[in-house]
C-alpha cells in the first residue's frame, strides 16, 4: 500500500495543486534539564499534550451496545490494509484507558486529545442513543482530570457509523450533515461541563480524497471528482453546523475549532518574493476546505480551477460553515510544497520534490522541519487567527526493541527536536501557536497499513498489550518539563 499512495496525499483539487506497561519512564534518561533563560523558551501557559483516535486506539468494536463503522466494514476488504489486521482488538484502550492515562500523566503532559466513537454513542448514528457509550467517555474524561490532564474532544476521527453510509451515502448526502450537527450537540450536552476545547472533523482533506476519490480508505469509493468537491463542501458544512451546535449546547466558556491536515506550503527560498507566494499558495491549495471555513468564500481561483467539477452552495451554508471559531487546529507533518514566486497563473509555482529528498520510514513523511514554522505563520497571517494548536505531528520509526528491552527511537528524536526548534523560533517571532499534541501517545492501528507503522512514545506489543516507553518518550518529557526544544 505504501508504494501506491502517500498517507498524507491531498485531493488535487482541494486547491490549485495538480493524516499493561512494563514500567515508568527511566529515571536517569527522563531527568529534566535547568529550564531555559529569556527568549529561548515557548510561551508562558503553552498547551503540551499528546493525541490518539477513537477507531485506532480503543478496539471493543462489539461491546456494549457499539455500532459498526466504515472502518469495521473496511478493515475487512481483501488487500485494503497492508498487513491484514484490524482495529477489532488495537490497543484495548477501552479497557486500558487507566494505564493510559498514566502514560499521558508520566509525561508530564497536561492535555489529551482523544476522539468520541460516533457509533458508540449512537449505533445507528441517528436515533436512540446507547448510554454505555458515554458511560465510557464520563469516565475517561473523570480519570483524565483526576490525574490533572485537561482532556481535548475530537467529535469526528473517521469512523462514521455505518448505517449512515448505507442509508444515506455517507458524507454525499446533507442528511448525514445534519446527523452530525445533532450527534455534536448531544456530546457537548453531556460533556461540556468538563471538556472545554472540542476539535470538529479531523483532516477532511484525508478521509475525503482518500475514502471518496481514491477508495483507499474507508469507505473506499472513487467517484467523479464533481462528486469529491462536493462531498469536501459538506463535509466542510457539517463543521459548521458543529460549530453551532457546540456553542448553542455546550456550557458557557466552551472553544471549537477545526483539526485539519493543511496543505503544507514553503518558501524554497527565504527572499520577500517566494514568502509572498508561499501565503498565496497556502490559501489556494487550501482553499476547498480550510479557507472557506474562515472566510466564508471559495477563492475565485478555485472556483475557476473546479470548472463544472465545483461545488454547489448557497449563501446560507456558507454562512454556517464560516461560523466563527475559537481556534484553528493545524496537523503538520511534512511539506506538501517548496514553492517560489511566479509571473504566471496565480503567483507562485510548486516545485518538484526529489527522490532523494530525506523522508522517515513512511515515504510520504519527509522531514522538512521549517514546515511546522511557516505554515502557522502564514495561516495566522490569512486567516487573521490569534490561537493556533498543532493538533498532531510526528513520526513513523522502526523502533527496533533491543536486547536489553529498550527502543532506541533516536530518528524519531532527531525528527521531533527539529520540528519543535523551528516551531519554538514561530512562538518566539510572536506566531500565536498556543499548544502543541504530539502524535502518537503510543503505536496503534495506522489505517491503511494496519500495525505496520508506529508513531507512538510507547512502544506497544499487540499480542501482550504491554507498553514500553521508548527513548523519545524521555527527550519529550524533558522538552515539557524545560517548555523548551531542547537543541
Amino acid at each position: 500500500m505504501s508504494n501506491k499512495v502517500s498517507r498524507r496525499r491531498f485531493a488535487k483539487i482541494a486547491g490549485l495543486s495538480a493524516a499493561g506497561m512494563t514500567g515508568a519512564l527511566d529515571a536517569a534518561e527522563a531527568k529534566p534539564a535547568r529550564p531555559p533563560r529569556g527568549g529561548s523558551s515557548f510561551p508562558s501557559g503553552f498547551v503540551w499534550g499528546t493525541a490518539t483516535s477513537s477507531y485506532q486506539v480503543e478496539g471493543a468494536v462489539d461491546e456494549d451496545g457499539r455500532g459498526p463503522s466504515i472502518w469495521d466494514k473496511f478493515v475487512r476488504i481483501p488487500g485494503k490494509i497492508e498487513d491484514g489486521t484490524t482495529g477489532d482488538r488495537a490497543n484495548e484502550h477501552y479497557h486500558r484507558y487507566k494505564e493510559d492515562i498514566a502514560l499521558i500523566k508520566e509525561l508530564g503532559c497536561r492535555a489529551y486529545r482523544f476522539s468520541v466513537a460516533w457509533p458508540r454513542l449512537f449505533p445507528d448514528g441517528d436515533g436512540k442513543p446507547n448510554p454505555k457509550g458515554l458511560d465510557f467517555y464520563n469516565r475517561l474524561v473523570d480519570e483524565l482530570l483526576k490525574n490533572g490532564i485537561e482532556p481535548w474532544l475530537t467529535l469526528y476521527h473517521w469512523d462514521l457509523p455505518q448505517s449512515l453510509e448505507d442509508r444515506f451515502g455517507g458524507w454525499r448526502s446533507m442528511e448525514t450533515c445534519k446527523i452530525f450537527g445533532d450527534y455534536a450537540a448531544y456530546v457537548a450536552e453531556r460533556l461540556t461541563d468538563r471538556v472545554r476545547n472540542v476539535f470538529t472533523l479531523n483532516e477532511s482533506g484525508r478521509f475525503v480524497y482518500f475514502g471518496y476519490g481514491i477508495g483507499i480508505d474507508a469507505p473506499g469509493l472513487t467517484l467523479p471528482q464533481a462528486d469529491v468537491n462536493q462531498i469536501r463542501h459538506n463535509s466542510a458544512l457539517a463543521h459548521g453546523l458543529a460549530v453551532q451546535a457546540v456553542r448553542a449546547h455546550g456550557r458557557r466558556g466552551t472553544r471549537v475549532g477545526p483539526a485539519e491536515n493543511v496543505d503544507a506550503c514553503a518558501p524554497a527560498i527565504d527572499t520577500p518574493e517566494n514568502v509572498r507566494a508561499a501565503e498565496i499558495a497556502l490559501r489556494e491549495m487550501n482553499a476547498g476546505y480550510l479557507n472557506v471555513i474562515m472566510t466564508g468564500r471559495y477563492t475565485d481561483a478555485f472556483l475557476k480551477f473546479a470548472g463544472p467539477n465545483a461545488p454547489k452552495f448557497t449563501d446560507a451554508e456558507l454562512k454556517i460553515i464560516s461560523s466563527p471559531v475559537d481556534f484553528l487546529g493545524l496537523n503538520i507533518y511534512a511539506p506538501q510544497n517548496y514553492v517560489v514566486a511566479s509571473d504566471e497563473g496565480a503567483g507562485f509555482m510548486p516545485l518538484p520534490i526529489p527522490k532523494s529528498f530525506p523522508h522517515m520510514n513512511s515515504d510520504w513523511l519527509r522531514v522538512g522541519p521549517e514546515t511546522i514554522y511557516w505554515v502557522p505563520k502564514l495561516a495566522a497571517k490569512i486567516w487573521k487567527t490569534d490561537a493556533i494548536y498543532i493538533s498532531e505531528n510526528g513520526a513513523s520509526g522502526d523502533d527496533a526493541v533491543t536486547p536489553d528491552g529498550k527502543i532506541y527511537d533516536t530518528d524519531r528524536i532527531m525528527y521531533l527536536r527539529n520540528y519543535l526548534a523551528q516551531l519554538q523560533r514561530a512562538t518566539s517571532e510572536g506566531v500565536p501557536v498556543r499548544g502543541y499534541f504530539l502524535w502518537s501517545l503510543m503505536d496503534n492501528f495506522e489505517w491503511v497499513y494496519g500495525l505496520n507503522k508506529r508513531f507512538g512514545l510507547y512502544h506497544v506489543n499487540f499480542d501482550t498489550q504491554v507498553r514500553t516507553p521508548k527513548l523519545s518518550a524521555s527527550f519529550y518529557r524533558n522538552v515539557i518539563a524545560k517548555n523548551a526544544a531542547g537543541v
